[in-house]
């Protein structure tokens, strides 16, 4: 079984799957009085015909060492992924490799860290790593197949790093 070690979330390291969202940085602006900080426009959303929604999700945690069967993709619209509780999660994303998953990559969000999957991008099914599994959903609302899944006829085995 394949291996891949789960590195930290950064931006460079995630930027040709999606954003990381996170209010690392100065604020673009301050509003409310002076009172709230506000991080300006942080995801590329992108959706095909349809609209953006916004869904919850709960989902069961999982444990590391973690056995990856399974990629999905959303070919009509992006995908954010906002924890609803101050605990990282598991991040799983592949590489296209001509219409199918090639090189797996995984990575571990810091607490307050959330993500947006580019539209198309090959990734692995939400995996938190904590309870409550709960998060707000960013994605496409509309009508027709917007979900691809690929079964690994490999598993690969995500570690800590």
């Amino acid at each position: 079984m394949t291996e891949v070690i789960a590195r930290a979330l950064t931006a460079a390291a995630f930027a040709s799957f999606g954003d990381v969202l996170d209010c690392a940085d100065d604020p673009d602006k301050i509003i409310n009085q002076g009172l709230c900080g506000r991080y300006h426009d942080r995801a590329r959303l992108d959706f095909g015909d349809g609209r953006a929604g916004i869904s919850l999700f709960n989902a069961e945690p999982r444990s590391l060492p973690y056995k990856l069967d399974l990629l999905e993709r959303h070919p009509e619209g992006s995908q954010a992924f906002i924890p609803m509780s101050h605990q990282p999660f598991l991040v799983i994303v592949a590489e296209d490799a001509g219409d199918r998953p090639g090189t797996v990559h995984a990575f571990l969000t810091a607490p307050g860290q959330a993500i947006n999957l580019l539209r198309g991008t090959w990734h692995g099914v939400l995996t938190p790593l904590h309870a409550p599994g709960l998060f707000a959903v960013v994605d496409r609302i509309g009508s027709g197949a917007n979900l691809e899944e690929h079964p690994l006829a490999q598993p690969v085995r995500i570690v800590a790093g």
